[in-house]
């Protein structure tokens, strides 16, 4: 299984890795709600209800039931959507980028053809170290990385 790579730059957090599959692929399994509920979360925790209008103002809400039974709601706002190349979304806005007063993160998701696969990457950006601190304390490796190597087995059957 290829490697994932994660960094951090300043106040942000980054993964990425090549995945053997097409980016078509790639985009299908972040916007089509039903296989999001299948590598989304890291195992065992799982998706319940997955929401996302690939649109620039579109909703984003991911519902996760922790092992013991409590349940996450994870509402946010897509912020663009370039179709098998780009998606970027945010939890500080909910649909229409009505503001929440919260949230701490923006991610942008980019999906490039090279060769006969993608070039996958996230970057996380965080409004200060502090927040990128918390978000690797709260097992962003960990947690991310498993998610892109679900994501990655789903994709490339």
């Amino acid at each position: 299984m290829p490697k994932n790579n994660v960094t951090v730059d300043g106040r942000d957090l980054m993964i990425s890795r090549q995945i053997n599959a097409s980016p078509e692929k790639i985009w299908r399994a972040w916007t089509t709600p039903d296989l999001l509920k299948q590598w989304f979360a890291p195992k065992p925790v799982e998706v319940t209800r997955a929401e996302i209008d690939p649109r620039p103002g579109g909703a984003s809400n991911i519902t996760m039931r922790l092992p013991d039974g409590t349940e996450m709601d994870n509402p946010g706002c897509v912020l663009l959507a370039e179709p098998n190349h780009k998606l970027v979304f945010t939890d500080a806005l909910g649909p229409d980028f009505r503001p929440t007063g919260g949230g701490f993160m923006t991610a942008i998701i980019l999906m490039e053809a090279d060769g006969e696969g993608t070039r996958y990457s996230a970057r996380v950006l965080h409004k200060d170290e502090d927040d990128r601190k918390r978000h690797e304390e709260m097992g962003f490796a960990e947690g991310w990385g498993q998610c892109l190597d679900q994501l990655a087995e789903l994709v490339e059957k």
